[in-house]
């Protein structure tokens, strides 16, 4: 009845019962023998149901089905085990599955089913068990009652939840360590040669299974804790690492260069090549203990320049490591066993990126324009005031390490930072260098203008910070001092006249200038602070200074819409064939010249070519410039540095040579037949490079150096005293492996000396066939071989290759030696080289302007005497891009500005009628004509201008916390205390960004402050028609009222056909506008802005809601105005009785009278 009724039990006894065997214990494992006669009661009552169940072990897996087949020999296998490993069972276990029912086991169901848990735990719970199972159910068997049972049943229940408490903290605890899927896989290991089963872990004794917690980690390897587990290259890398943790490190290993840990994760992303996994970090994390390699990715030794280059194009800092020892050397050496020897080479960033012919930033490669390529050093100091009265003086120095350019300035500038816009625009910095700390506005503005990818500069730039101590002054001077003095030490006279310069230089460019030199000492730069031509001021009044805002309104360097070349100022004029005469072009736009003699010169040398096109002289200049392909600038400087390459040398030494055989025959400015002074001059400095250039070229192979072949690079009499020697060398110890032949012919028993042979690049090789090797002495080395013969080298070949490899080693670094010194020789001439460049980017720059000239509608500016008033007359003239963009051509214009009158135009008219078109056209012909070109105009008259301001358009700033209005009225503020009376000022639509009364009130004072006080030349463009009060209340017509042209007729409304009231459909019908785009006299009266509304599809229930209220807004000024007329008339009426006393008050009524009759 009992087995009957609680079958549960007996499957469970069953599974008691198999924890009970793999546990082994002695006093379990008699319990059974203990029970036979109770047992053999039982089972009669349960073999009818369960005949094929009866073995004990089998009873619990027939619960789980997909186990029942094999359960018996599961079994058998645990027991076997079990007697093997402890041989302590007295029972033969490995018979369970032919034991009958007669077990006993299913007697003790209800303490057996209790005591499950405790089978599979320590001894202590197996002891529990025995008590359990084996006592209990002996002393009262069948007597337990149902509360007894229960409460053995809670008491167990409460030991099992906290053992399995207790397994679970250890399993999460195994399972949290680091090392813990390799210790489980050991486990899995151990388990199939050894007990399965937690419990003969347990074993050894109570305390065995504490005491092996903690071992357990212990067992893996700690791969990666410590230095030592690295390999000797891993720590070379680490401590060339550590010392440059800022860099990205390029590792030559073998014929790789690799990226190790985070570097490797970098290149992986900017490079899109795979990165294979392991430790990312540098220092010693627990969270990656567990891993025993850094992850590395790869690169092949001829891509490095390649994959540098785009590395240091994405704004990183890039660390070349190469291996400065060779093998043949490092086998001769006492070092033969440690890893090569490597050293940080070479750095680079985008501002001191000179190693490859190629400019990092070449059009087309994105959305932007190339930025300058300058590398700027930027240190600040408060001066004065706070918050919008905020002065701070500023030092900057830049660089341009591949041309040798180098620019500074110091200023004193305001709360909006407008001088140092107007700096950064023109220079446009691919890198920053910050000294010291910045004031918060200047933060966000060099953030604002560096940190985004499509930001004015045309890509991303790099900021770099150092720090600004208390007495940074003091030190910058005395480096700056013992830098140049201790070049002066060799009789240099220029660097003698450099530091008597540099001395005189402002306090913060002294700082910039120490912190510049420290910083290109890293990239081995710092001799381009030798050049003392090309350090010059930013501020030198020669030329017109052109701000950040009007380069943008004008697009002179990059257009409005997507900051791109093409539509700018640059773009229409750009027709060089050379990159330097590319870069001084840019530099002549953005610096117009104020110097009327030079601005004279100029223009007639584009007059004389523009004049003498297609004439041999001019054509023989323009091949020339065509035929040079390299960026000589780029080159010299690159020579200049040590860095150029055998073919690089060879290319632009042969390209000197050529332009200067082509001039051979000037040798004064009258041969050049050209009689423009900067013609003829920039032409004779060419020839004067031949005998310099000549002189290195006889020196050189050429076959050799377009092959990069070091060895044979110098022809035979030029060769150094050591690669003679080394040559030497090689050949005798080739004649010694030659002269061995018959040696070894002599210990393999052959009259004839034995060929060598080279096979899979291994030289001098012996080959003896398999059936003559027993004539091979044992000191020969077996190389390789075949089915049919064998491959040696004797021990002389080994002694003797050993030899010529050494020998060659030290022949590449004699080779290297040599080149190095042939490359510091030619930097001692680098001033007329670099002299004869500039000639020819100059004559490049003056053929471009030719071209430009020769355009149709392009006539020669002409420049009135610097004593005339300053005038600006034009006639017929247009847009210099819009010309070139808009399909129909670019309708002209006929203005003229001059002092006294008219000195400003108030310019008003319909929206999109050309206002803004008209003024920029107006300020680039002024740009145009003072850089020397000619002008898109039928004439054009003017005196030098020498600023253009222009404040156009809205836009808000919101890095430095202005609004819309904000930005205008500063920005205006700066143009009314910068401008002079020879400046040119464009303001275009001053006040809209405001109320309209407080916007008209700013836009009249500003007009009247121009023309009464600044009297500088003026284009004012606004919608605000009261303006026109202002020119007729200035004397002598200092400010005239123009418009630009249009017509208006009135469009029938369809949709209105129907409408009895007919003033209703005149007030919604449309107006139809045609712009004319020409400038005419008078006042637009209105702006017709809903033809802009209509224009731009903004729906017609709306429109026509507009046009009824403006239609009454209208009205009701009108009522106004004439109301006031009547009044006003009648005051003239009344005034005129009285004529002795109010005449000249009615005078001053009647014209107000006759201008509100107009208005009306």
């Amino acid at each position: 009845m009992a087995g009957s009724s609680k079958p549960p039990e007996k499957r469970q006894a069953s599974l008691t019962s198999f924890f009970t065997q793999r546990s082994s214990n002695g006093s379990g494992s008699q319990k059974p023998a203990s029970s036979p006669p109770k047992a053999s009661d039982d089972s009669s009552q349960d073999t009818s149901k369960t005949p094929s169940a009866s073995p004990a072990v089998e009873r619990p897996l027939a619960r789980k089905r997909p186990l029942q087949e094999d359960a018996g020999n599961r079994n058998e296998k645990f027991s076997r085990a079990i007697k093997r490993a402890k041989s302590i069972q007295s029972i033969a276990d490995g018979d369970d599955s032919e034991c009958p029912s007669e077990t006993a086991i299913p007697t003790t169901t209800t303490p057996l089913r209790v005591s499950v848990p405790a089978s599979s735990s320590a001894p202590s719970r197996t002891e529990i068990y025995a008590y359990d199972a084996n006592r209990s159910s002996l002393d009262t068997p069948g007597a337990e009652g149902d509360g007894e049972v229960d409460a053995r049943d809670e008491e167990h229940a409460a030991a099992v939840q906290r053992k399995k408490e207790e397994l679970h903290r250890k399993f999460v605890k195994k399972l949290g360590h680091p090392d813990s899927m390799s210790f489980f896989r050991g486990r899995n290991v151990q388990a199939e040669s050894s007990t399965p089963g937690l419990e003969g872990d347990d074993e050894e004794g109570g305390a065995g299974g504490e005491e092996d917690e903690p071992a357990l980690p212990a067992k893996p390897k700690k791969k990666g804790a410590k230095t030592g587990k690295l390999t000797p290259m891993e720590m070379q890398f680490l401590d060339i690492k550590r010392k440059h943790m800022d860099t990205v490190l390029v590792v030559e290993v073998g014929y790789k260069f690799r990226f190790f840990g985070e570097d490797a994760r970098v290149a992986a992303k900017e490079l899109s090549i795979v990165c294979i996994p392991g430790k990312f970090r540098f220092d010693e994390h627990p969270a990656e203990a567990h891993l025993d390699r850094f992850a590395s990715a790869s690169i092949p030794v001829h891509r490095l320049s390649v994959h540098v280059k785009r590395l240091v194009a994405a704004g990183h800092k890039v660390g070349v490591v190469r291996q400065i020892e060779t093998a043949a050397l490092k086998k001769a050496g006492d070092n033969r066993n440690a890893p090569f020897v490597r050293k940080l080479t070479n750095v680079y960033t985008k501002g001191t990126y000179i190693d490859e012919t190629g400019e990092l930033d070449q059009p087309g490669e994105s959305g932007g324009a190339p930025a300058g390529g300058y590398l700027l050093c930027l240190t600040e100091s408060p001066a004065k005031g706070s918050g919008t009265d905020e002065k701070v003086d500023v030092g900057i120095i830049a660089v341009q390490p591949a041309t040798g350019d180098i620019i500074y300035d110091d200023f004193e500038d305001g709360f909006m930072r407008r001088e140092i816009e107007t700096r950064l625009l023109h220079i446009s910095p691919c890198e920053f260098l910050i000294v010291g700390a910045l004031s918060k506005a200047t933060d966000k503005l060099i953030q604002h203008l560096s940190g985004s990818s499509t930001n004015v500069f045309g890509d991303r730039s790099r900021v770099e910070r150092v720090s600004k101590s208390k007495t940074m002054a003091a030190e910058a001077s005395s480096h700056v001092t013992r830098f140049y003095a201790g070049k002066t030490k060799d009789k240099d006279e220029r660097s003698a006249a450099l530091l008597d310069k540099v001395l005189k230089l402002p306090e913060p460019v002294t700082i910039c200038l120490s912190a510049m030199i420290n910083h290109l000492t890293e990239y081995d730069l710092e001799h381009i602070f030798d050049l003392t031509k090309y350090f010059q001021s930013f501020s030198t009044r020669q030329h017109m200074l052109i701000n950040g805002t009007t380069l943008e309104s004008l697009e002179v360097y990059r257009n409005a819409t997507d900051q791109s070349e093409k539509g700018s100022l640059l773009w229409a004029l750009d027709k060089t064939q050379t990159r330097p005469g590319r870069r001084l072009l840019r530099k002549w736009i953005g610096r117009p010249l104020l110097d009327q003699q030079r601005l004279e010169e100029r223009v007639s040398a584009v007059e004389e070519l523009f004049e003498n096109q297609s004439t041999a002289k001019v054509d023989k200049l323009v091949g020339m410039l065509k035929s040079i392909k390299a960026d000589l600038e780029r080159s010299l400087i690159r020579i200049y540095y040590g860095k150029c390459t055998r073919p690089e040398l060879l290319s632009t030494l042969q390209t000197l040579q050529k332009i200067s055989l082509e001039f051979a025959r000037v040798k004064s400015p009258a041969d050049t037949s050209f009689k423009s002074p900067l013609i003829a001059q920039a032409i004779c400095s060419l020839p004067a490079i031949a005998d310099i250039v000549t002189s290195y070229l006889d020196k050189i192979n050429a076959q050799a150096a377009r092959k990069d072949d070091k060895y044979t690079f110098f022809r035979d009499e030029e060769e150094t005293e050591d690669i003679s020697d080394h040559k030497l060398g090689i050949a005798a110890v080739e004649s010694d492996l030659d002269a061995h032949r018959k040696d070894a012919a002599a210990k393999l028993s052959r009259k004839t000396p034995v060929p060598y042979v080279t096979v899979s690049g291994i030289e001098y090789l012996i080959e003896v066939p398999n059936t003559d090797l027993k004539h091979v002495p044992a000191s020969w080395a077996k190389i390789s071989g075949t089915k049919k013969l064998s491959r040696f080298h004797t021990p002389e070949v080994m002694r003797l290759m050993n030899e010529r490899d050494q020998h060659r080693e030290a022949l590449a670094a004699a080779c290297d030696t040599a080149f190095t010194d042939l490359l510091q020789s030619i930097a001692a001439e680098y001033q007329p080289l670099r002299d004869a460049v500039a000639s020819l980017a100059t004559l490049d720059c003056l053929l471009s302007l030719a071209q430009v000239a020769a355009l149709p509608g392009y006539s020669k500016p002409t420049f009135l005497p610097t004593a005339a008033p300053p005038t600006i007359t034009i006639t017929e003239g247009r847009h210099p891009i819009a010309e070139h963009t808009l399909p129909d051509g670019y309708i002209p214009f006929t203005t003229s500005l001059t002092s006294p009158a008219p000195i400003a135009q108030l310019i008003t008219g319909p929206n999109m009628g050309g206002k803004s078109s008209y003024v920029r056209a107006v300020a680039l012909l002024v740009l145009l004509a003072q850089i020397g070109s000619f002008v898109p105009a039928t004439a054009m008259a003017l005196t030098p201008t020498d600023a253009i301001f222009t404040r156009m358009g809205a836009r808000d700033n919101l890095f430095a916390g202005e609004s819309t209005f904000m930005v205008e009225v500063s920005e205006t503020a700066a143009i009314l205390r910068a401008a002079t009376p020879r400046s040119l000022v464009i303001l275009d639509e001053l006040g809209r960004g405001t109320s309209t009364h407080d916007g008209a009130a700013i836009a009249h004072a500003v007009l009247d402050h121009v023309a009464r006080e600044t009297r500088c030349l003026t284009l004012f463009i606004t919608h605000y028609q009261s303006l026109a009060r202002v020119a007729a209340g200035l004397p002598d017509g200092r400010v005239r009222n123009v418009h630009m042209r249009f017509t208006a007729a009135n469009k029938p409304n369809l949709n209105a056909a129907d409408n009895d009231d007919d003033d209703d459909d005149d007030h919604s019908a449309p107006e139809e506008i045609t712009f004319l785009y020409e400038v005419a006299d008078g006042v637009a009266h209105r702006s017709y802005g809903l033809n802009v509304a209509r224009l731009a599809r903004i729906p017609r229930r709306v429109l026509d809601v507009a046009a009824h209220k403006s239609r009454e807004m209208e009205d009701g000024v009108k009522a106004r105005r004439l109301r006031g007329a009547a009044r006003l008339l009648g005051d003239v009426l009344l005034s005129g009785d009285d004529s002795t006393t109010a005449g000249d008050a009615a005078g001053d009524q009647l014209d107000h009278l006759v201008a509100s009759i107009e208005q009306l």
